[in-house]
This record gives structure tokens, sequence and C-alpha cells, in this order.
């Protein structure tokens, strides 16, 4: 049985609406980071070509990152390698634990006095307004920058809590986790009898991750005496789980065939060990 065409590289891309700045990002917080950071420009535009983004897009991307301080470069000799920088690697630390650590939770839940929240800080911290100069936000061990702590909940009280989950948009949240489960549920069917290339597995694991990271770090990960029953994340994070571990043996030698400034990158590493234990 033949896996579906638009499940496969280019077009499952175009029908997750992929775009190359955020996709990069993703190769680099899933593949690079656990395998000395760094990547060469050649195999970050290999991998790019299979999803469809060409050469000079791919290009194009890697430039406006740098731009933004979200990527550094540097050259050897002729070749051009690039690595997260210190702010899009701090964030993607941070986001390490909710996106393979199924046991992950919150120390509990803040209110916090904030005079001016920019966007950017409002997303990271999943702060939700709370009337005034008051905002509520999971205890994930670090402070917005200028809050002033008010209240700290346990994350085991939520009776102390009661209209928590009115404060964040639980229906758009649910409707980017139905959305993932439509797209992924298919792949897995579809993956079903059908041998899979080591390339292939990559390019799928890397969409996985994408489209997965796009929904959890949108999630203030509620308590769940306050979420639905029927609460999409919940089957969501058995597929992503389910997948991630299903793709990985097989895409070791494409991750193996990628380069570094010291050469080709590991199949596997005590980090990238980690990340799957994390999920297991």
């Amino acid at each position: 049985m033949d896996m579906p065409d638009r499940f496969c590289g280019a077009s499952l891309a175009q029908a997750l609406d992929v775009a190359a700045p955020g996709f990069i990002v993703t190769v680099y917080g899933d593949v690079v980071v656990p395998r000395g950071e760094v990547l060469w420009m050649g195999s970050l535009i290999e991998i790019c070509a299979r999803l469809g983004i060409s050469e000079n897009l791919a290009r194009t991307a890697v430039s406006r990152l740098v731009a933004s301080g979200r990527l550094q470069g540097e050259r050897q000799g002729r070749r051009s390698f690039y690595r997260l920088a210190p702010t899009a690697r701090a964030e993607f630390a941070a986001a390490t634990r909710r996106l393979y650590d199924r046991t992950a939770r919150p120390r509990g839940w803040m209110l916090l006095a904030v005079d001016d929240v920019p966007d950017p800080i409002r997303r990271r911290f999943h702060m939700a307004a709370a009337g005034g100069s008051c905002w509520l936000a999971p205890d994930w061990g670090t402070m917005p920058p200028g809050a002033r702590l008010i209240l700290r909940v346990p994350d085991d009280a939520p009776e102390a809590m009661p209209g928590l989950a009115d404060f964040w948009d639980l229906a758009g949240l649910a409707a980017r986790y139905e959305a993932f489960l439509a797209q992924f549920a298919q792949v897995a069917d579809g993956l079903a009898g059908r041998d899979v290339t080591a390339a292939e597995a990559l390019t799928l694991r890397l969409l996985l991750v994408h489209a997965y990271r796009g929904a959890v770090l949108r999630d203030p990960f509620l308590p769940e005496a306050l979420l639905p029953g029927n609460w999409s994340g919940r089957a969501a994070r058995r597929l992503f789980r389910d997948l991630y571990l299903r793709l990985t043996p097989i895409a070791g030698p494409a991750i193996a065939a990628l380069e570094g400034m010291a050469g080709h990158l590991a199949a596997e590493t005590e980090e990238s060990l980690i990340r799957i234990n994390m999920l297991r």
C-alpha cells in the first residue's frame, strides 16, 4: 500500500502551510542542537528541498533569521555554517520539555503584576490578561521580565482556581490540536505496511515536530481537572509520541548524512536519547 503523495514532503508541507523560517528553527531545535548545534548550509538546503523549499528561498530565510538575531553564521573555507543564536537557543531549550516530556507540568499558576507586556513575552510565557496590569501565567520556573508576583497557586490545587480556564482561548487551541490530529492520524495510517526511507522518515519527523510545536507552545497546560473530558490535546500528545518514536530509528541514517563543522552529525547522542526516554 502506497502512502498518498500529499502525506510526503512537499505535499504535506503545503497542507500544513509550512513557512521556511519557522521550519528551519524546527530543524535546528529537533535535529541540530542535540548534535553539536551547527549545520552546514548545504545540508539545510537538502532538508528544505524535500519540502519543496527552493535553495533561494532557504538562503533568504536563513538571511532573515540572521538579521532577526535567531541564527548566527560562521565560515570554514568556502562553506557557511549556522547555529541558533543564544536567544533562540534559550527559547527552544525552554520548549524542549513541553515538546518531548510526556510528564511535563508547570509548578503551578502565578498572578502577576506587569506594566507592559510585549506580544513576544506574552506568547513565550503563555500570559493571559486578568484585568488592568494583572496577568495569569503558568509557573515553569522563570518569571516574565519586569513581572511582580502577587500570588502563586500550586498545580495540584485546581479548586483554588475555578475560573482559570476562562482566561485562555481553549477553543482555538483545541482547533489547532484537532487539525494536527486530522493530518497526522492519516500519516500514521499511510505508514502502515509501507517501507519508508531514512530521508522520508526524517522529513516526516520534522514536519511532525513543526506542526505539534505550533499547538503545544500555545498550550498553557491547565490542570487536568479544568480541561474538558474530550480535550484533543491528550490525543495529540499520544499521536506525537507514537509517531516520533516510530520514525526516529528509521531517520537515523539521514541524520548521520548531515554535516556540521566537525563532520557528519551523529545519528544518536546523549541529548537525543534523553528526549527519546522522556517520550517513552
